[in-house]
C-alpha cells in the first residue's frame, strides 16, 4: 500500500514538474514562432485583395522537402544581441549639440574601398556632420567594414584589434557600423569577425533572426558602381494603360551548386515557359563550376544565352528577387529602377528601411516554398494595382535608393526620428512625395506645414494620416479636418523685399511697390530686409500702408540672408521681391491665386532656363526668351515658406557661402533645391510689362546686377549646383499661365487667332 502511495506521489510530481516545463517553454516557443514569421505575416496584412497570404505567419520556416532557412546568426556576432535604443544608447550625448555624427580621422595605412568612401563622404557632407567628437552623438569607423568576406579582396584582416583601440569605442555604445557583405562559403552567416557589442548595426541582407528592432537598420545590397549622390531617376516614363509589359515575371541569374544558396532558384525552370514567364539561370561561375555542374546545365544556359537582361528588365511586369548567397539581391535595386515590381522570395530578410516603408505598396512579399503558385498570383494582381505598385517603386528608387548618399542620409534620419521620438516623422511621410528626406521633423511633424502634403490631405480627408505613434495629430487638427478649413493654402502672404540700395526719395521704386503690394486683398504683411551697406532709415521715411511693415537689418555681405529662415513670416506664402521690381496689384494678386493652386512649386514672372553646352561639356544658364523655361527669379515669385527651412538647414554651407562671395546666384540655388524636392518644374505667370532685372538709376547701376561677371558667376554657380544635387534637378516646362482676358502687347494684325481679343 505504502509503495502505491510512493507511485502516486511520484508521479504526481513528475507530472508537474512536466506542466512548468511546458508552461516555461510554450511562450518562448510561440514567441520564437511568431518572430521567424514576422515580416511575411506584416507584410501581407496590409496588402489588399485579390492577393493572399502565400503562408500562415505561424508556419515555420523550415520544411521536409529540401528549403533550407537562413541560419542564425553566429551567438558571438552581437554582444549586445538584446539592444534597444533604451538599454544600448546614451541619449545624454545628443541633448546639447542635436544628433551630430562624427566620423573617425582616416589612417593612412588602412585600407578602404571606394563604396565605404563614398559612404564616409556622404556622412561627412550632411548637414549631421561635425568634427569635433565631444560635439558629437553618433561614431562612424573610418575602418572599413563593409565586406566581410575573408574571401574578398576588400576584406580587411585585424579588425577586432582596430576596432576595440577607437578612442570613443567604449563597447560600441553610439556608434554605427555599415556592412554590404558578411560571412563566407559554403554557409555565409552574419558574422562580422568582430564584436559589434553595443553599436548599431546598417547591414545589408539582415535576417529578421540578428535584426535588432527599433536598433539597427537594415539597408539595401548595392554594388561598387552605385552612385556617389544623385543618381538616375527611375526608368517609368510615362504610364501606359492598361499597365501590362511583353513580360508577367522574369528573372536572369546565377545558380548554385555548391554551398549555401537559394534552392528557389535551382527550382525555377519549373516555372519558366519562355514566353510571359522567363526565369532563367546559369550554372557558368565560379572557377570551377564544370566540375559540379549537373545534367541540367548544358540546356540552362543555352536558355539564358537567349535573352538579355536589360531588354527583359525594362519589359516585364514582375521581377522575381529571390535570394542568392544571401538574403539580399542586386535584383532589388535593379527591379526598382526600372519600375519591375520585386517579387520577393527571401523568407527571413528584413527588407531594407523596413522601419518606416511599407513596402506592401511597392512589391510582393512571397514565400520561397510556394514557388509554383507565383505565377497565378502575380497574374491575379488588378492593372489598377499594378499602376499603383510600378508609381510606388519609381518613388522609393528615387527617394532613398538612387545613391550612396540617399541610402546613408535615409539611415541617419531613421536614427534622429528615435532620438526625437513623439516629434518624429508619420509613416505618411516617409511613404509619399517628397519623401522623409525633405520633410525635416525639425520644422514641423503637422502634414499641413508642408506644401507637398496638401494634396493628400485633401485626398484622404484625414482619414489614414492620423495614425498612433509619434507625431499624431491634436484633437484640434481633427477638427480642422472634418471642418475641411485645412484643405488649401493659407489664404494671406507675406511680401518680402530684398532693399540693397539706400532709400534717397519718396519717388524709389522700392516705395511703389510696398504701396501696390500693400493694396492686395491676400497681402497680411511686408518684410522690408534691409542689406544695404548704409545705415537703416529712420521710420518715418517709410511709407504709411494699409498692412503691418516690418524692417529687419541684414548682412550686407550675406546674399543668403534674404532665405534666411524667420519667425516673422506668419503665413505660409511668401512674395519674394526685388527691390526695383515693377508689378501691379493685379499682378501679384494673379500670382497668388495661381500659386494656391501650385503650392509646392515656386510661381512667379521672370523665368530662365538651363541647357547642356556640348562643346564644352557643362551645363549653361541662358536668358533669352524661348518657348520653356526652367527657372523662375526669386525677383518677383511666390513660394512656400518652408523653403526657407530647407534653404537654411539643408544645404551645405559652403553653397550658401558660395553665393555670399560671389553676391550671385541664390535664387539659382533655390530653384535647384524646390525642383530637386519636388521634381517638377515652376510655374510661369505673365505680366502686362515686361520684367526689368535693372532700372537705369545710379543705384541699380551700382548692384550686383550691373557687375560684367554677373553672367559668367551664373554659369559657374549652374556646374557647382549640378555637381553637389548629384544631378540636374531643374526641369522645363512650356506651360504659361495668362489672366482671363488678358491682352499682350503684339498687334492684333500680327496675331494668328485675331478675333480673340475682339469684342
Amino acid at each position: 500500500m505504502q509503495a502505491k502511495k510512493r507511485f502516486f506521489i511520484l508521479l504526481f510530481v513528475g507530472a508537474c514538474i512536466l506542466l512548468l516545463l511546458l508552461i516555461g517553454g510554450g511562450p518562448a516557443h510561440r514567441s520564437r514562432m511568431h518572430r521567424s514569421g514576422r515580416h511575411l505575416g506584416r507584410s501581407w496584412q496590409r496588402f489588399s485583395d485579390p492577393l493572399q497570404p502565400f503562408a500562415s505567419p505561424e508556419q515555420p520556416e523550415t520544411d521536409n522537402h529540401g528549403m533550407r532557412r537562413r541560419r542564425d546568426a553566429d551567438p558571438g556576432m552581437y554582444k549586445g544581441k538584446e539592444c534597444r535604443m533604451e538599454s544600448c544608447f546614451d541619449f545624454s550625448r545628443c541633448e546639447s549639440n542635436g544628433f551630430k555624427v562624427y566620423v573617425y580621422p582616416r589612417q593612412k595605412a588602412d585600407k578602404i574601398s571606394e563604396s565605404y568612401q563614398n559612404i564616409l563622404a556622404a556622412i561627412e557632407g550632411s548637414r549631421f556632420y561635425t568634427p569635433d567628437p565631444m560635439k558629437a552623438c553618433l561614431f562612424v569607423l573610418a575602418l572599413d567594414t563593409l565586406d566581410r568576406d575573408q574571401l574578398s579582396p576588400q576584406y580587411v584582416p585585424s579588425l577586432k584589434a582596430k576596432v576595440q583601440s577607437q578612442p570613443f569605442w567604449d563597447d560600441g555604445r553610439n556608434h554605427l557600423i555599415f556592412n554590404l557583405y558578411s560571412g563566407t562559403w559554403p554557409d555565409y552567416t552574419e558574422d562580422l569577425g568582430f564584436d559589434v557589442g553595443q553599436a548599431m548595426v546598417a547591414k545589408a541582407s539582415i535576417s529578421t533572426e540578428s535584426f535588432r528592432t527599433n536598433f539597427d537598420v537594415s539597408i539595401p545590397l548595392f554594388s561598387k558602381e552605385h552612385p556617389r549622390s544623385g543618381g538616375e531617376r527611375g526608368f517609368l516614363k510615362y504610364n501606359s494603360i492598361p499597365p501590362f509589359r511583353k513580360y508577367t515575371l522574369v528573372f536572369k541569374g546565377k545558380r548554385y551548386l555548391t554551398g549555401i544558396g537559394s534552392d528557389a532558384r535551382n527550382a525555377l525552370h519549373h516555372v519558366h515557359n519562355a514566353e510571359d514567364i522567363v526565369l532563367l539561370t546559369t550554372c557558368r561561375h565560379g572557377r570551377d563550376w564544370q566540375r559540379h555542374e549537373d545534367g541540367r546545365c548544358a540546356r540552362d544556359n543555352a536558355e539564358y544565352d537567349r535573352f538579355d537582361y536589360r531588354e527583359m528588365l525594362h519589359n516585364s511586369t514582375f521581377c522575381l528577387v529571390p535570394r542568392g548567397r544571401r538574403l539580399g539581391s542586386f535584383r532589388f535595386l535593379e527591379a526598382l529602377q526600372a519600375a519591375c515590381i520585386p517579387v520577393v522570395l527571401s523568407n527571413g530578410w528584413e527588407l531594407p528601411f523596413s522601419e518606416v516603408i511599407d513596402w506592401s505598396s511597392a512589391a510582393i512579399i512571397g514565400d520561397e516554398r510556394l514557388l509554383l503558385q507565383i505565377p497565378s498570383i502575380v497574374r491575379s494582381v488588378h492593372r489598377d494595382k499594378i499602376l499603383s505598385l510600378r508609381q510606388q517603386t519609381q518613388f522609393l528608387w528615387e527617394a532613398y535608393f538612387s545613391s550612396v548618399e540617399k541610402i546613408v542620409l535615409t539611415t541617419l534620419e531613421i536614427i534622429q526620428d528615435r532620438l526625437l521620438r513623439h516629434a518624429a516623422r508619420r509613416t505618411v511621410m516617409w511613404n509619399r512625395l517628397p519623401g522623409g528626406l525633405f520633410a525635416l521633423p525639425e520644422y514641423s511633424t503637422y502634414l499641413g506645414d508642408f506644401p507637398f502634403y496638401y494634396a493628400q490631405l485633401g485626398a484622404s480627408q484625414g482619414s489614414h494620416l492620423g495614425d498612433s505613434g509619434a507625431g499624431s495629430p491634436s484633437p484640434r487638427q481633427h477638427q480642422l479636418w472634418a471642418s475641411s478649413l485645412w484643405i488649401r493654402p493659407q489664404r494671406k502672404f507675406t511680401a518680402i523685399i530684398h532693399a540693397v540700395s539706400p532709400l534717397l526719395s519718396q519717388s524709389q521704386p522700392i516705395l511703389k511697390l510696398m504701396a501696390a503690394v500693400s493694396r492686395s486683398l491676400y497681402c497680411a504683411q511686408i518684410i522690408v530686409l534691409w542689406n544695404c551697406e548704409k545705415p537703416l532709415p529712420p521710420a518715418f521715411r517709410w511709407p504709411s500702408v494699409s498692412v503691418p511693415v516690418v524692417v529687419i537689418e541684414a548682412d550686407a555681405k550675406v546674399m543668403s540672408s534674404r532665405f534666411q529662415h524667420s519667425d516673422a513670416i506668419t503665413t505660409d506664402a511668401v512674395l519674394s521681391l526685388d527691390e526695383d521690381t515693377v508689378l501691379s496689384t493685379t499682378e501679384v494678386d494673379f500670382a497668388f491665386t495661381v500659386w494656391q493652386s501650385f503650392p509646392e512649386r515656386i510661381v512667379g514672372y521672370p523665368a530662365r532656363s538651363h541647357y547642356w553646352d556640348a562643346a564644352k561639356q557643362r551645363w549653361a544658364y541662358t536668358s533669352k526668351w524661348t518657348n520653356d523655361y526652367s527657372m523662375v527669379l526669386t525677383g518677383a515669385a511666390i513660394y512656400h515658406k518652408y523653403y526657407h527651412y530647407l534653404y537654411t538647414y539643408y544645404l551645405p554651407p559652403s553653397l550658401r557661402s558660395m553665393v555670399d562671395q560671389l553676391a550671385n546666384c541664390e535664387d539659382i540655388l533655390m530653384n535647384f533645391l524646390v525642383s530637386s524636392v519636388t521634381r517638377l518644374p515652376p510655374i510661369k505667370v505673365t505680366q502686362k510689362k515686361q520684367y526689368k532685372e535693372t532700372m537705369m538709376s545710379q543705384a541699380s547701376r551700382a548692384s550686383h546686377w550691373a557687375d560684367p561677371d554677373h553672367f559668367a558667376q551664373r554659369q559657374t554657380c549652374m556646374n557647382k549646383f549640378a555637381s553637389w544635387f548629384g544631378t540636374m534637378p531643374l526641369l522645363r516646362s512650356q506651360m504659361r499661365l495668362d489672366p482671363l482676358l488678358f491682352k499682350d502687347q503684339v498687334s492684333i494684325l500680327r496675331k494668328k487667332y485675331r478675333d480673340i481679343e475682339r469684342p
